[in-house]
């Protein structure tokens, strides 16, 4: 891979970008690149600071060294927009102000400001629908609030705001988080026939196939690979056999000073040895042995000069090899065991059916279920009725909840962990550590600092206020909390748990969830990651929110 640097041709380019945190904490350190015209998808590990850049270069933070060029407008899509439920659908389409104006005038308003604001755009709102209907999305949405969408149904308007704006550069930070497989299609045909410049922050690997170059964000540098995930992908194997080899040819040549610089001391030693029992037996006179000594002495020691710069060499060339192998951290996932008896039941969920009869399914003991359908079945909601019939059975037993779908929930275990989709249960204004305190306040802080270090929370980021991290940063704090909440769960509730994980903290989250021997119902559109954790029972909805499936 070659780095990036400015060029005159490039649309968006940084040099020297630094970006320090109120603690001290560098978040990038002059780092220097620049992305192409055409569709770019930026990689990097969790907490690699690809949200912290994208943040930067379209001016929700201000650097704390270095510059930012940008030839034209830049939009955003950030990864945390679902939060404000209270939003409007069309401001989340940043049409708001141009369709209030329209109203006014529609209902007879002469007032300037109305027509300033509106400009041309006398179709916005037919412009807007066109965009939703585009989608496969209900034009209905513009009278709704972001608290009304689903998750992926969110974020498909956000994207078609962006398309409305006609912004020349567009950043998009994992946008195809929560969508189902119709959503994902329709994304990526937006991204093939998307004009302009295009910066995609992801870690779908599908997606990141339909860009012109990735772009990685490793260890404060960044690189510029043409193609899509697959060429990268096999660019990243050949760096890696070739780090591979220079580090065991590196190891062997500090093996080799090593062994000759102890066979140059022991010939030192020896000669030193032989000078000091000449000297004893005064083989020779004092001025003479005198000089012999200086002589030997001297010479010894540009030997171990000499031998000393060559193994600082092979030292240094080991260091340059090791770096250039890759064993970047991964998160490590250790599950508290509830011990889940089989015959223990834990949810009972009345789903209408296609005839529209409620239909029980029972969750009992250690069981692994995939809750799926389309963005808008109810799939969240079910999840939320499960949660809030615990948060009210407390210790008088249970409560039957129902749902808008027409769904009642029971739960029978007040020991319900959930994962929530829009991560909105952290207060952002307290730190990292207060949060997860907060769930598990019988654990030591020491010991709580250890536990973050395993999700790779580390030293002064534990401080920091959760509103000042990355989508990645937030969710790890989530799962942390939820994992090291005491009493343990019985019954976890995950949400579309691989948002923002990159492939290697994914695997280890695969492996947790593996031996964990409480329930789980796991709302996913990666069929990849529900084949890799091993479901042993699917529920489908369909878009009215009835089960059409149980396997």
């Amino acid at each position: 891979m070659s780095t990036s640097t400015p060029h005159t041709i490039t649309p968006l380019a940084f040099e020297r970008l630094s970006l320090s945190w109120p603690d001290g904490t560098r978040a990038l350190d002059s780092l220097t690149g620049a992305f192409p015209p055409g569709r770019t998808g930026l990689v990097g590990r969790n907490g690699s600071g690809k949200s912290t850049l994208l943040r930067l270069l379209a001016g929700q933070l201000a650097p704390t060294g270095g510059t930012i060029r940008a030839d034209a407008d830049v939009a955003y899509l950030p990864q945390q927009l679902t939060l404000d439920t209270a939003l409007p659908v069309t401001a989340l389409l940043g049409v708001d102000e141009k369709i209030a104006a329209l109203r006014a005038i529609e209902g007879g308003s002469i007032d300037t400001a109305a027509y300033d604001v509106l400009g041309d755009d006398w179709d916005i709102e037919v412009r807007a629908e066109a965009e939703l209907r585009g989608l496969g999305l209900d034009e209905a949405m513009l009278t709704r609030t972001v608290g009304g969408l689903s998750g992926g149904e969110a974020m498909l308007v956000a994207v078609a705001g962006l398309r409305l704006g006609g912004a020349p550069i567009v950043l998009l930070d994992e946008p195809s988080n929560n969508l189902d497989r119709e959503a994902r299609d329709r994304l990526t045909a937006l991204v093939e026939t998307w004009r302009g410049t295009l910066v995609i922050a992801s870690h779908d690997e599908e997606l990141l196939e339909h860009v012109d170059q990735i772009a990685e964000l490793r260890r404060g540098d960044i690189s510029l690979t043409g193609g899509g995930y697959s060429t990268y992908l096999e660019q990243l194997e050949r760096e890696r056999t070739a780090a591979a080899q220079a580090l065991r040819s590196a190891e062997g040549t500090l093996r080799s000073e090593q062994r000759d610089r102890r066979e140059a001391e022991a010939k030192i030693a020896g000669s030193l040895r032989a000078g000091r029992k000449a000297q004893a037996n005064k083989r020779a006179p004092k001025i003479l042995m005198n000089g012999q000594k200086a002589r030997a002495q001297v010479s010894a020691g540009k030997l171990r000069g000499e031998h000393e710069a060559r193994l600082a060499d092979a030292r240094a060339a080991v260091d340059r090899a090791e770096e250039r192998v890759r064993d970047d951290a991964s998160i490590r996932v250790q599950l508290p065991d509830p011990d889940v008896a089989s015959s223990r039941r834990l949810a009972t969920l009345e789903v209408p059916d296609a005839a529209d009869e409620l239909r029980p399914i029972v969750i009992m003991g250690p069981e692994r279920i995939a809750l799926t359908g389309p963005n808008g079945s109810g799939k969240t909601t079910l999840l939320d009725a499960i949660a809030t019939s615990a948060d009210a059975g407390g210790a008088e037993g249970t409560a039957r909840i129902s749902t808008r779908g027409g769904a009642w929930v029971t739960a029978s275990t007040t020991r319900v962990g959930y994962l929530r989709q829009r991560l909105d249960g952290l207060d952002d204004e307290a730190s990292v550590l207060d949060n997860v305190q907060r769930a598990a306040p019988e654990t030591s802080v020491q010991e709580l600092r250890a536990q973050l270090a395993r999700f790779l929370l580390r030293g002064a980021v534990v401080e920091r206020p959760v509103a000042s991290l990355s989508g990645g940063e937030r969710f790890r704090v989530s799962l942390v909390r939820l994992l090291l909440a005491t009493p343990s769960a019985q019954l976890l509730l995950l949400d579309e748990p691989t948002n923002n994980l990159d492939r290697e903290s994914t695997a280890q989250l695969v492996t947790a969830l593996g031996d964990y021997r409480g329930a789980l119902i796991v709302v996913s559109h990666d069929e990849r990651f529900l084949g890799r954790l091993e479901v042993t029972r699917r529920l489908s909805l369909d878009s009215a929110g009835s089960v059409v499936g149980e396997a």
